[in-house]
């Protein structure tokens, strides 16, 4: 059993000295914006909920200006994720809006699930498919190939996500929804 013993202690208040005046032509100090909060509901993944919060792991720990957490109970999420046995998609409603389908038929053809959760999530979080790309491309989704499990965002996806959400609550001025399928490229 671990015991943590605090104390406290209060001692007189001194005057301190007043600050030193800033010159004028100082910069401001940058002032730090609050990250934007998206919830999702992985409760229709099915067996995919490891591989979702693992796909939210990996955006929280790429950008900082949004994070991904799991809703509460009882609460509506900004993110449906469901199961299906199609091909994954993504259907956008607005910027951190929409609904995920994770696609058994991408796994059963040896695709890797936190590959494809991440890389959905990326679409909810504003970025389009980039295909036919390399594996060290996130968005390049299916066309990557099998043998690619890389789920971390490149530097060039990571900026778009941190621009897509640099001001905190605010909406982008142009955003369409749309439907994301992410089929293999086919030869």
């Amino acid at each position: 059993m671990l015991v943590v013993a605090l104390s406290w202690t209060v001692s007189q208040a001194s005057a301190a000295p007043p600050p030193a005046s800033v010159p004028a032509s100082a910069p401001a100090p940058a002032a730090h914006t609050a990250a934007v909060v998206l919830t999702y509901d992985a409760s229709g993944a099915a067996e995919f909920v490891d591989a979702v919060d693992k796909g939210a792991a990996v955006w929280n720990g790429s950008v900082e200006n949004v994070r991904l957490k799991p809703a509460a109970s009882g609460d509506r999420a900004s993110i449906e994720i469901l199961a299906d046995d199609g091909w994954p998609r993504a259907r956008t409603t607005s910027l951190g809006n929409g609904t995920i389908w994770m696609g058994r038929q991408a796994v059963d053809e040896g695709h890797d699930t936190v590959r494809i959760a991440a890389h959905e999530l990326g679409h909810i979080l504003g970025l389009p498919d980039m295909k036919p790309g390399p594996c060290s491309s996130l968005m390049s989704g299916a066309s990557a190939g099998v043998e690619c499990t890389n789920a971390q965002p490149d530097a060039g996806e990571r900026a778009a996500v941190e621009d897509n959400f640099a001001s905190a609550g605010a909406s982008p001025a142009v955003y369409e929804p749309r439907l994301y399928q992410d089929r293999p490229v086919a030869a």
